[in-house]
């Protein structure tokens, strides 16, 4: 299957998951508009291994807490989170009903360290070793809204984000800035322009 040649790590058990999520996914987004309709044809690579691309920088340790803003149709939260079942996940999004087909979805995949919220970020008070979001604002916007939600004193913390496009301003206001370029790891047009970008904890 392409997703374990791109993730050779995955188990059986994983991959499983992985193509009855994409199922359960279309479904559902025939009913609810989750993501667009003329997206979902590429589900796989620009939602699930856009979102797996995380994996290939970061292997959070057993117990990491991990708030996924803006999660709109469980992404990047829900393929992380069955790419690292030992890691705990919550994905806060303010639309009430994608909430809810996401905690239909997980309940389907028996998916235990996912916990949901409906609601606004910065109306959150939790504290979480990362905050992770796709294309959620601008950095310039994200970054102050959710930093209060990050546990400062551990060593490995901080904000990751998916990202497309240029970077020159983001690269000026956060000068410690690391950009991981997916182009490398991929070779379709769409992961021309897309980066994971994380900024530690310390540099806010």
């Amino acid at each position: 299957m392409e997703l374990k040649k791109k993730f050779p790590v995955l188990s059986k058990s994983q991959i499983d998951k992985f193509v009855l999520f994409e199922k359960l996914f279309k479904k559902w987004n025939n009913r609810v508009n989750l993501i667009s309709r003329r997206d979902v044809d590429f589900l796989f690579e620009r939602h699930i291994c856009y979102s797996l691309a995380i994996t290939l920088h970061f292997k959070f340790k057993p117990k990491t807490k991990i708030l996924d803003v803006g999660t709109g149709g469980g992404f990047p939260g829900i393929p992380l989170a069955i790419f690292f079942p030992n890691v705990d996940f919550t994905l806060i999004d303010r639309t009430e009903k994608k909430i809810k087909i996401i905690d239909l979805i997980k309940e389907d995949l028996k998916i235990k360290n996912v916990k949901t919220i409906v609601g606004d970020v910065k109306n959150l008070k939790s504290k979480f070793d990362f905050v992770i979001g796709r294309a959620v604002t601008k950095m310039e916007k994200f970054v102050p809204l959710v930093k209060k939600n990050i546990l400062t004193q551990k060593n490995e913390s901080g904000i990751i984000y998916l990202k497309g496009g240029e970077l020159a301003y983001e690269m000026e206001r956060f000068p410690n800035i690391k950009i991981y370029k997916l182009k490398n790891n991929f070779k379709s047009d769409f992961f021309d322009t897309k980066k994971v970008i994380y900024i530690s904890q310390i540099d806010f």
